[in-house]
Parts: C-alpha cells; structure tokens; sequence
C-alpha cells in the first residue's frame, strides 16, 4: 500500500462538527510515548509479542465486554504502536443522550471492583480494586465517544503494564492518537491491507527507531 497522508500521517484531523458517537467505522493509530519499543519485535515479518503486548493486546480485546456498542475489526500491535478498525454500532437519541448524562457521573461502569488477579484477560475486563472499568473523562470527551472508549483502553493498559513492570505513574502512551472516519468500502480495503501488512513494511516505518532522523 502507497502512502496516504490521510491514514499515515500522526496529527489528529478530527472533524469539528462530527459526532464520534455515530455508527460507523474508524481507523485508530496509538503510539507509545516516546515511540518506546514497549511490546514486542518484529521477526521474520511477524510480530512477536512480549508479556506487555500480550496485555495491550488482552485490554483492547476487552473493550467490547464495557462498550457494547463497540465492534473489534483488523488491528495488530506493533513494537511500539498499533492500528486497529472499531464499529461504532448503536447510536442513541438525542433524549436518550440527554437522559443520560443527567446525573450521572463521567467513568461510571456496570462492571464490579476486583482484588488482585493474575490472569492478564480478567485483569482487563475490570478495574484495580474498588473502582470501575472506566476512568474519568478528561475535559471535552463525550461519554460514549471513540475518544472516551480510546480514553478507557490507554488508561486501563496503563495500569495492567506499569503494575507488571512495577513503575506506577510511568507512562505508556502519548497523550493523543489519530483517528480516521472510515468513508466507504474502498477505504475499508485500503486500511485493512495497511495493517496486514504493517510487520512487513517495519524496516520503512518511520516509528522504526532505525529510521529516527538524527540532527548533527
């Protein structure tokens, strides 16, 4: 696949008007901070995930036990970003949207609190102890918005990895991601071909710290 600064290009172009409540599909990229090789290797054109990226992994896959609104498509995990395709499948009224949001608090969850687990998909699909899957939305994000479900997923594997490798407060991501509306069946075929091939184009991927331009 060619480059495409619409599907490439880092620098969210969210559209003003838009509401990522809506049906439909979206291509997400999000980038460990400081491009840290966090997740694994590529090898022979596979990705090889680590006991990190199988946790990553292990959260996102969780994400539609709390957002039932939410279809997982195509994604892969790569050394230190990944891409994934997610269906935004129920929209509700704007009443509905409304009667919501009365009294009710931003990173509410159906789901219960938890003790200590071991076993990283259970881990996933709650909270730490006493808390909720959800966290807190920062200012400006709609609840039930693509960004409050990538909100939730960054802050929860957050937790998971930095409890793994015993550094609380470290983080994991940067502070954004880019984000694509998905238009048309084309454009489908397009990204889904990219993130196929993603492991193979890793020698030319400018995440690739072999390819970091370097000032004199």
């Amino acid at each position: 696949m060619s480059y495409n600064p619409d599907i490439h290009h880092r620098r969210s172009i969210r559209l003003r008007e838009f509401d990522y409540r809506s049906n439909g599909a979206y291509f997400v990229t999000i980038c460990a901070f400081q491009r840290e090789c966090l997740f694994g290797e590529i090898m022979d054109g596979e990705m090889r995930l680590n006991g990190l990226g199988l946790a990553a992994e292990a959260c996102w896959r969780a994400i539609t036990n709390h957002f039932p609104n939410v279809q997982l498509a195509e994604f892969v995990i790569m050394p230190n970003h990944f891409h994934a395709i997610l269906d935004i499948t129920t929209s509700v009224s704007a009443e509905e949207r409304d009667a919501t949001n009365v009294g009710a608090k931003q990173g509410s969850s159906a789901s219960p609190g938890f003790g200590d687990v071991d076993n990283i998909d259970g881990d996933c699909n709650k909270g730490e102890a006493g808390e909720a899957f959800a966290s807190p939305l920062r200012d400006g994000t709609v609840s039930g918005s693509l960004g409050a479900v990538i909100q939730n997923f960054k802050s929860v594997s957050t937790r998971k990895i930095n409890k793994m490798r015993n550094n609380p407060g470290c983080p994991v991501w940067q502070r954004n991601y880019y984000e694509h509306v998905i238009r048309n069946e084309d454009d489908l075929a397009n990204i889904r071909q990219y993130i196929t091939n993603n492991p193979l184009k890793w020698d030319l991927d400018e995440n690739n710290p072999a390819n970091a331009v370097t000032i004199p």
